[in-house]
């Protein structure tokens, strides 16, 4: 009797579970893992010979499984506080934030991370530019030792054998694990005044400290890292910093020939990322220009995302800044839209990308 219960209890929850999945409405986008579901895929002839279909509906099943954020959340949970495992997936809570282990540190990446830099230098800058890199390190390197982490000074050492004639500016002492958003990999631009006034000083701007910016805190904001995790957890706040300079700004994307803000209020709106806020989110190539800086001065910033909320405070000193993201964009084709003329220039990458080999 109790096999016959057991039987029938298994075979009632597999037909429930059929029938919602048929009936459920399909989703399109997933708001905890900021990324698009696999929709019912095309079926044809060939897709089902090659067995392009039924890699596409295993994909599809899975996205669209009911129930399938909370059985992620049940999944997280059991891996966190009944197994006591170290992460989950690579990623591991501390004190309600969500941390990724970046280990070990690839040295041959960094190596070819640094020689796409120096061949940028060889290529299109020449010695009488300003020219500059730093280090961005990742909010692990600000807990205990005991945790796997990328230890950004065993990372200079590397990259200032490719780059000896490039002055390296380190800001580890600028941050901490506070200016870091607990449930994504960013920093906030909030708590990066002390990052913007060490590249002022060692780039020999103008101190910009007293600058009283106007916060404006637009709302809950769920990281990468949240998504990612599948556990419940506070939601973040972003809170952009603006005065007339940025509000005023004219920002030329390159990739959709058009000229936006500073802040896409758009992006916050309708993208499942809402640190697509800054500058538009992923751009290969984009310039700010500043309406009230007629000093003729321009800075190249060769960033990753973390350069899309530090551009803006960076503006006060420049009259245009052109920000390029060679993830995305060529280093070859560089001269096709820059004119390389006596800039200042600021490699900004996070230990993170450098550490991936990820630079074209």
């Amino acid at each position: 009797m109790k096999n016959k219960i057991i039987a029938i209890g298994f075979i009632t929850i597999l037909f429930v579970c059929f029938t919602l999945n048929i009936v459920k409405k399909d989703k399109e986008i997933s708001i905890s893992e900021r990324r698009k579901l696999a929709v019912f895929p095309t079926i044809t002839l060939k897709n089902v010979l090659n067995g392009k279909t039924s890699e596409e509906f295993d994909k599809y099943t899975v996205d669209q499984f009911i129930f399938r954020d909370y059985f992620r959340s049940i999944k997280s949970f059991w891996s966190n506080y009944i197994f006591k495992k170290k992460d989950n997936n690579g990623l591991f809570l501390k004190d309600n934030s969500i941390y990724k282990i970046e280990y070990p540190l690839n040295e041959e990446y960094v190596k070819k991370s640094a020689e796409k830099i120096k061949n940028v230098c060889e290529k299109y800058l020449n010695e009488d530019m300003n020219i500059y890199y730093s280090i961005i390190p990742d909010k692990n390197y600000y807990l205990e030792s005991d945790y796997l982490k990328i230890d950004v000074k065993d990372m200079q050492k590397i990259m200032s054998k490719s780059l000896p004639q490039i002055k390296y500016i380190d800001i580890t002492n600028d941050l901490s694990i506070e200016d870091y958003y607990k449930t994504d990999l960013h920093w906030k631009q909030e708590s990066i005044r002390n990052v913007v006034n060490t590249f002022e000083s060692k780039m020999n701007l103008k101190d910009t400290s007293n600058i009283n910016y106007e916060k404006h805190e637009l709302g809950d904001f769920y990281g990468t890292y949240y998504g990612q995790l599948g556990m419940s957890l506070p939601p973040d706040k972003i809170t952009i910093l603006s005065d007339r300079i940025i509000e005023n700004a004219n920002c030329y994307n390159y990739e959709t020939n058009k000229i936006g803000t500073i802040y896409d209020i758009k992006k916050w709106q309708t993208s499942s990322d809402k640190y697509d806020i800054f500058l538009s989110g992923a751009v290969s190539l984009i310039t700010i220009e500043n309406k009230f800086n007629q000093n003729g001065k321009e800075l190249l910033l060769f960033r990753d995302s973390f350069g899309s909320s530090i551009a803006p405070l960076l503006l006060e000193n420049y009259q245009k800044i052109t920000l390029i993201d060679l993830r995305y964009i060529s280093s070859s084709i560089l001269s096709n839209y820059i004119d390389f003329n006596n800039q200042d220039v600021l490699f900004l990458y996070s230990s993170l990308v450098l550490n991936q080999n990820v630079l074209r």
